[in-house]
Parts: structure tokens; C-alpha cells; sequence
């Protein structure tokens, strides 16, 4: 008797749907015929061919961002690094030159310095947070500028209006990565933007489960080569992800408004604290760049914030040994409180000086603020900080 192929049972027909989105974790689908095939591949019939090309949970995520964003047709892809190499790598090509702003996110940063001039592509950085400075570091053959709208971990606001209207006269395109801010903070695309970022990772999907990135282009042709370049090089994200981030995105303007508030209530605490050598919160009229953050987000501050303590590394190691309730964790976006030390984790690459030019030292913590109950935090930073201080 001849056996029979393994054969797989269609999903039932229903005459309802089902209210939260299904997981799909299938990676090829399959079609009635090749005129069919021909006719998705060809944009004249919607559908799925494989994964790496796009998958109902990842379209689902993308369009949900879009609209916060303002944006159409953007592309979620497997982390926010893939996200920022899929919209640097589809504009630029060899012989280009890239300009970045200095305070970039340490891996952005590694990026541009180490990974691009492997390609022929040049790179270099300068100060975002003056237009001035920022258009003197363009070259002849400046495609493409990379800033964050607010830096990662220094807490300094580019100067985006200033930066926008330099690239626009030159012609050159201008990426943000919003994923500081976020759309709730700022939407980069109706402030002079061509191209804007998100790691998804963080405050987005919001439950440090999910690894995913965003980038999305108001050129559909630009869009076109960034995605081009993202399934030609398995940028893909996990289904399972995007079904969480989903699932958290339903709760962010809830969680970002929440840890917002959170931020400025433990920025003012920790203003007054003996011990601390500064604290950077955007909305603070004593932040150096409070008049530009107040003009591009209003009183939105996000929930970010840095400090920087006294004493060096044993200050630092005192501070997060007192604080076993707040995760020492290179990450951002909890719907916890999180605390790091860029100087061993996303700027660790830099040399000493490297780092003490953009304001990061051994006693500079970063906080990702999360959902606590209102004034929760202050006591466990105060005794953070006393305990930094008794190391000295």
C-alpha cells in the first residue's frame, strides 16, 4: 500500500474573527499556482511567499508604528541595530560619506566608525546640539545625517530644526532615531526628517521580551532599497516578537505617560541630593539644552534620565550594590525601573577621553524610569547615594 504524503489540515473557515491578533509562526506559505506566485511577487495580488519577505505579525507591528509616526510602509526588522543598518546601508552607498552626531548610542557609533569605512563608506561625527559646528563637519559627498532627536546616554537634545534645514538646502537626507523620545515625545517626519528609526526593543514594546527595530522613509523609492536590502540580508524579526511587541503596544501611551512623570519627579529628588555632580532631565530649566527641548517636545520629557556621582568607580559599584530593587541592566524601556553604566556597557568601546568628551565618566548612571508607584523611587536612590557617598 502506497503511503501518503504528510498532509496538513487548511485553517478553518470562521464567520467571526478573532479579536487579538493571531501568532503565525509559519516561514513559507504556500500557493495555488505559479501564475499566482507570479502575480504576489508582482504586487498585483496581496499575500505571503516567506518570512524573510514579510509575515502578518511583523505588518501588523509595522502599520500600528506608522501611524504613531505618521509614516507609511515602514519595515520592522529583527533589532533596532538591524533598523538603523537597513536605513543607513539602503541610502548610502561606497564612496558616500555618512555624518553622525556624537553622542550617538555606542553601537551606532561602532557602526559608523568601525563597520561603514569596511564598506567604503566614510563616517564621522560632530556636535548635533549646534546646527553651527554640526554644518562645518559636512563634506562634499555627505548623503546621509544620523542623529537621535535626544542622545543615548547623555540626555542632550540636537538642535533637529537647525540640522533639518541644513540638510534639506544641501539635499542630503536626514535619519533620526526616535527611540528616546518616541512618537509620543516627537514625530521626526513633520520636523524635517527623511528617514526615522526605533529599536522597538524599548519603551515601544515596553516588557524587555522582545528584540525588534523600525525604520521607515517618506520616499517610497528610499523605502523601497531600505527594505530591498533588509530581506536581502535577513534583517527578518521573530513572529513571536512582534506578536509581544504588539501586545505592549497597546499599553504604551498608558506606560510612556506614567514613567514620564516618574522621570520628572526623580529628576527633581535627585537634584537636591548631596553627592550628585549633575542630573540631566530635558524639561529642567538647569538642562543645557532646556530651551530646544522645550520647542520641539512641549513639556514631554520622556523617561529618561542621567546622573553623575562623586567618587569614581568604587562610588559606582557602592551605589548598585544599595540598589538590589532597581535591575543593573544595559537596557531601557522596562515597564520597571532600570539602571546603567555607560561606561562599561553601550560606551565601553571608547577610550577614556573618547568618553570624557561627551560627558560620560565612571560615576554617570543612566536611569529608564519605569511604572512605579509615584514617588516610589526616591528612597531607593537616596540610599544609592548615600551609599556612593560613604565609598568615597
Amino acid at each position: 500500500m502506497t503511503k501518503s504524503p504528510i498532509h496538513r489540515q487548511p485553517w478553518p473557515d470562521s464567520a467571526s474573527r478573532p479579536l487579538a491578533s493571531p501568532l503565525q509562526p509559519s516561514v513559507v506559505y504556500a500557493t495555488d499556482s505559479p501564475d499566482t506566485l507570479d502575480a504576489q511577487y508582482d504586487g498585483q495580488l496581496p499575500g505571503y511567499t516567506y518570512a524573510r519577505e514579510g509575515h502578518h505579525n511583523a505588518d501588523v507591528l509595522a502599520r500600528m508604528i506608522d501611524g504613531m509616526e505618521g509614516a507609511a510602509g515602514g519595515l520592522v526588522t529583527g533589532s533596532g541595530m538591524a533598523a538603523v543598518t537597513a536605513g543607513l546601508l539602503g541610502a548610502v552607498r561606497a564612496g558616500d560619506h555618512v555624518l553622525g552626531g556624537n553622542q550617538l548610542y555606542g553601537r551606532s557609533l561602532r557602526l559608523m566608525n568601525e563597520t561603514l569605512p569596511a564598506l567604503g563608506i566614510s563616517a564621522s561625527t560632530a556636535d548635533a546640539t549646534d546646527a553651527d559646528v554640526f554644518a562645518q563637519a559636512i563634506q562634499p559627498n555627505t548623503k546621509l545625517i544620523l542623529i537621535e532627536v535626544v542622545s543615548n546616554p547623555t540626555i542632550r537634545v540636537a538642535d533637529l530644526a537647525g540640522i533639518a534645514a541644513i540638510a534639506r538646502q544641501r539635499g542630503i537626507l536626514l535619519a533620526v532615531d526616535n527611540t528616546f523620545t518616541t512618537p509620543r515625545g516627537i514625530q521626526p517626519l513633520n520636523h524635517g526628517a527623511d528617514i526615522v528609526i526605533h529599536s522597538v526593543t524599548k519603551l515601544l514594546a515596553g516588557h524587555s521580551d522582545a528584540t525588534l527595530g523600525y525604520v521607515a522613509a517618506k520616499d517610497p523609492a528610499l523605502q523601497e532599497r531600505i527594505v530591498t536590502f533588509a530581506v536581502t540580508t535577513g534583517l527578518t524579526p521573530s513572529p513571536f516578537d512582534c506578536w509581544l511587541a504588539e501586545r505592549g503596544m497597546l499599553s504604551f501611551p498608558l506606560r510612556y505617560d506614567r514613567a514620564e512623570a516618574n522621570a520628572a519627579a526623580l529628576a527633581e529628588a535627585l537634584t537636591g541630593m548631596e553627592g550628585i555632580t549633575q542630573v540631566l532631565y530635558p524639561t529642567r530649566p538647569d538642562h543645557p539644552d532646556h530651551n530646544r527641548a522645550r520647542a520641539l517636545m512641549g513639556d514631554r520629557g520622556s523617561h529618561m534620565l542621567s546622573f553623575e556621582v562623586a567618587g569614581g568607580r568604587a562610588a559606582a559599584n557602592a551605589l548598585v550594590a544599595a540598589m538590589p530593587e532597581i535591575p543593573f541592566a544595559p537596557t531601557l524601556g522596562d515597564i520597571g525601573t532600570t539602571l546603567s553604566h555607560p561606561a562599561t556597557s553601550s560606551h565601553r568601546a571608547l577610550s577614556a577621553e573618547a568618553q570624557a568628551e561627551i560627558g560620560i565618566s565612571e560615576g554617570f548612571f543612566r536611569v529608564s524610569v519605569g511604572c512605579e508607584e509615584p514617588g516610589a523611587l526616591a528612597d531607593l536612590f537616596a540610599r544609592g547615594i548615600a551609599a556612593a557617598r560613604s565609598a568615597v
